[in-house]
């Protein structure tokens, strides 16, 4: 089996930053369009109302644009996990982790024996049973990035714990839930949350995890998290991507015509 999930990986293991794109609407044609542009996608169903159906749609057509499906679940459950892992996600995020037992509980969920718990079922993951098991055992093992977010000060207090767990790929931040969490609603470039980003980032940089982090479309707080190690970044995604475009034509011809006749 070959993934694109692969070439993902020997990425942030060269030290490449990695840009990526939410995906919240349902039509397949917005991962299809945005495939060739992103590093990744992060397919998401905690914030949108995305159906299993209509995200195993968008796993089809990342794969066709040979682009990298992250997909986040709403909860830590391992009735969602299985089913999108079992869709062909080439990796999944798991929101709101509060302890490194859930963490713990998370990777046993994603893992065949021996690794974890992961109960065998794959339909599409498995090309609809044309895979050899073995080889896709194997495959599904080795490949499948298992990233968990920190987005809680519970999560913080055990963050060097949670960076420790064999078989957890990655963390990601949540920036603006763990300012709430902290009390700072929003305050995710200063004071006390910024220290706290910072020694997440270097604690699971020093433990070998990836880091990657959630982002609206803001250059400068996707460039700030690069500079504390954030390898991935999730920066925007299509609805916020539609807005812009259609704000900035807009203004681009409303101040063509009020300019003057014959002046660009």
């Amino acid at each position: 089996m070959t993934s694109p999930i692969r070439a993902f990986r020997e990425k942030l293991d060269a030290g490449r930053l990695c840009l990526g794109a939410a995906v919240t609407l349902s039509d397949p044609a917005v991962t299809e369009a945005l495939g060739p542009h992103v590093d990744f996608l992060w397919i998401d169903l905690e914030h949108s109302p995305m159906s299993l159906e209509a995200m195993q749609a968008h796993l089809i057509a990342a794969r066709a644009t040979a682009t990298p499906a992250l997909v986040r679940v709403p909860q830590c459950d391992v009735a969602w996990i299985k089913r999108v892992l079992d869709a062909g996600a080439d990796g999944i995020i798991v929101p709101q982790i509060r302890s490194a037992a859930e963490a713990r509980d998370v990777v046993a969920n994603c893992r065949y024996f021996p690794l974890g718990s992961r109960g065998y079922g794959p339909r599409r993951a498995a090309r609809y049973g044309q895979t050899n098991p073995s080889d896709y055992l194997s495959a599904a093992n080795n490949d499948l990035f298992v990233t968990v977010q920190i987005e809680n000060v519970a999560a913080v207090a055990e963050i060097d714990e949670i960076v420790r767990i064999p078989h957890l790929n990655s963390i990601a931040l949540g920036p603006w839930d763990l300012s709430y969490s902290m009390g700072s609603p929003g305050e995710v470039t200063a004071g006390d949350v910024l220290a706290t980003l910072k020694r997440v980032v270097a604690a699971a940089r020093a433990a070998g995890k990836n880091v990657g982090t959630g982002c609206g479309s803001d250059p400068s707080f996707a460039a700030a998290a690069a500079g504390w190690g954030v390898q991935w970044i999730q920066l925007g995604g299509d609805v916020e991507y539609l807005q812009h475009a259609a704000r900035n034509v807009f203004e681009q011809t409303r101040t063509a015509l009020r300019a003057p006749q014959g002046e660009p």
